[in-house]
């Protein structure tokens, strides 16, 4: 049969993984087979993972092309690298080996499906070298096929081998994932993706923009299917000029349904100078030009995304984004602090939420722009806390007549006493912090900005005086010294302290005469304390 009467085959099949130099980003893994199969320490059981279109079945059927292959001689042994020429390998292939049986658990999740594994299993393999069984989607199977298989998945006859393929290895039981040797297939990187894609379309005379191919391997999120299914669609959706398809990137956004990303810089760069009527103006052209909202939140928040890992100091590029783009990342990334950036994501991220879930996205979209709007006017918390500490707010006519301070005044902002400091960060609403210092935090030095102490009780979120330092250095704008004690001697905690007043105090009030009779007319009675004022009153 000519090729121009054969049906069409996907690119998702046409280019599926023949061998483990074709398995694209899992090195380890691959690493980790050939150093098995070399020194023959092989497991009777293989349980690959990982999200939709990474390559597990293709795996499974790698491995067992690698375990049955007898070379062009037909004369060879196990090998990483099967020579996909002999009849054991065609035959796998093509999905016609007798002794390779691939099962799907979605429509065979029973015990009575998983009884004829376990009576075939006893039965020696007809012409390969190990009997395999695949089973794709295993997470489908039953409680009761499982345990039906956990006795001949431990002790398999030696020429079986188990091949496991799930998305959701929190479903398989634990007994099961500790019978079975574990490949976690990892995301495959957009950059591998983009270079994947660029080759597939060369082999099928397609010409591609590199952006559009980045553009593709962005929106795969990592599977090498669900790509080459978007590349199949963009081939399908593109023109031809000289006789060869021609994908640009503008047809993949349209086709994807993408903004602009010229059009999101733009936006993000109205946002962040406060400008509302240009953002809602560029909203609802981004609208009437059949953009999602949601797609519209997505975008902006990839951009946030991508300007804090730009200030992070993250120096390998994103082949999707054109040299403008990261030059206006760059440009960001310099003006912004990371708090800034910070509460920048959350609010578009709340956003997206909402418009999410909106009865009236556009509406609900044009909210939370606005919202990202008038907090961008806003001055950061931290600086109103540091300005509140230093006297810097205050009102206009006392702002006028009060004297300038001097660069020597800083130590004003600092607490003078420890009940200051705990004061202080009671106000800044760090109370959990607060309330563990009163309560367990004994002093062996107190000398801001500089603490030395030694607590009672650990703190439960880690390191103490990490946490403390951090806090004290946003609350009072400098930074602090906090360390644990060593042989140092220690004042009682704070909490100690006022237990040792009231007990003084109570002490002093059962001196008293007036008490003494009291207490003698009236045995049973005790001193008990009204109210936290410490007003104390006999109940009998």
């Amino acid at each position: 049969m000519s090729d121009s009467t054969q049906p069409y085959r996907v690119l998702a099949r046409k280019y599926r993984p023949q061998s483990f130099g074709d398995l694209l980003g899992q090195d380890a893994m691959v690493q980790t087979l050939a150093n098995a199969i070399k020194r023959g320490r092989l497991a009777h059981a293989f349980l690959m993972t990982g999200v939709r279109g990474v390559g597990k079945t293709s795996t499974a059927r790698l491995i067992a092309k690698a375990l049955n292959c007898v070379g062009p001689d037909g004369q060879g042994g196990p090998t990483i690298d099967p020579c996909c020429v002999c009849e054991p390998c065609r035959a796998i292939a093509e999905g016609r080996h007798i002794d390779i049986i691939e099962m799907d658990a979605a429509s065979h999740t029973g015990i009575d499906d998983v009884r004829e594994i376990i009576e075939a299993v006893r039965y020696a393999a007809v012409s390969a070298r190990y009997k395999m069984y695949i089973i794709d989607e295993a997470h489908m199977l039953s409680k009761q096929a499982w345990n039906g298989l956990l006795k001949t998945l431990e002790e398999p006859p030696a020429h079986v081998k188990f091949l496991f393929a799930t998305t959701e290895v929190n479903k398989v039981p634990i007994t099961v994932l500790s019978r079975c040797q574990r490949f976690d297939l990892r995301r495959i990187p957009a950059d591998v993706l983009t270079a994947h894609f660029g080759r597939v379309a060369q082999a099928e005379a397609v010409n591609a923009e590199e952006e559009a191919l980045a553009l593709i391997a962005r929106a795969a999120e990592g599977s090498a299917r669900d790509g080459l299914s978007i590349l199949d669609q963009a081939i399908a959706h593109a023109e031809s000029g000289d006789g060869a398809p021609h994908v640009t990137a503008a047809q993949v956004r349209d086709m994807l349904g993408l903004s602009d990303r010229g059009s999101v810089r733009r936006l993000m760069a109205a946002l962040l100078e406060g400008d509302g009527p240009a953002v809602m103006a560029m909203v609802r052209d981004q609208h009437e030009l059949g953009v999602e909202p949601v797609a519209l939140m997505r975008g902006l928040l990839e951009t946030a995304h991508a300007v804090t890992v730009a200030k992070a100091g993250r120096n390998a590029p994103d082949p999707a984004q054109s040299v403008e783009e990261r030059e206006a990342l760059a440009d960001w990334a310099s003006q912004l602090g990371f708090g800034a950036l910070h509460r920048l994501w959350q609010l578009l991220l709340k956003g997206h939420d909402e418009v999410a879930t909106a009865i009236m996205p556009i509406e609900a979209c044009e909210m939370a722009l606005l919202r990202v709007v008038h907090a961008a006017s806003m001055p950061d918390p931290g600086d109103i806390a540091r300005m509140l500490a230093g006297g810097a707010l205050m009102a206009p006519e006392a702002a006028a007549s009060a004297p300038v301070a001097s660069t020597q005044g800083s130590s004003a902002r600092l607490p003078q006493r420890v009940e200051d400091l705990v004061e202080l960060l009671w106000q800044a609403g760090r109370g959990q912090l607060a309330q563990h210092f009163h309560d367990c935090a004994a002093i062996a030095r107190f000398a801001p900005p500089e603490l030395a102490l030694r607590l009672t009780r650990p703190w439960p979120h880690g390191d103490f005086a990490r946490d403390l330092a951090m806090a004290l250095k946003d609350v009072t704008g400098g930074a602090w010294q906090v360390r644990e004690a060593g042989a140092e001697p220690v004042e009682p905690t704070l909490m100690e302290q006022e237990a040792a007043r009231a007990e003084q105090a109570r002490s002093a009030i059962l001196a008293t005469p007036v008490v003494q009779a009291a207490m003698a007319a009236f045995p049973d009675a005790e001193l008990v304390e009204d109210d936290p004022s410490a007003q104390w009153s006999i109940a009998t």
